[in-house]
């Protein structure tokens, strides 16, 4: 794809995020009022502290490097059997 599309795509998606967050906090203050009306009001979400953001990432570590590493292997493996004429399955 030329340079310029890739670079057209990519500001084009960053623009559809930042209008999609734009509308989500313009919005924020009439589905307060709605939902008050209606008598479904959120609670407020406490936000983490440091060491429970921090305990909750360790236990997903694990996990995120067995994922990762099999991927890396896949694509070592991929780009062996490509160059010594294989197939690439």
């Amino acid at each position: 794809m030329n340079k310029h599309f890739h670079d057209a795509w990519y500001y084009l998606r960053r623009a559809g995020e930042h209008l999609s967050v734009g509308v989500r906090e313009e919005a924020a203050p009439v589905e307060r009022r709605v939902r008050k009306l209606l008598g479904r009001e959120q609670e407020p979400d406490a936000p983490e502290s440091g060491r429970k953001r921090l305990e909750a990432e360790l236990r997903r570590t694990p996990r995120r490097v067995e994922v990762g590493g099999k991927k890396a292997v896949r694509r070592a493996q991929t780009g062996i059997r490509r160059y010594r004429g294989g197939s690439a399955e």
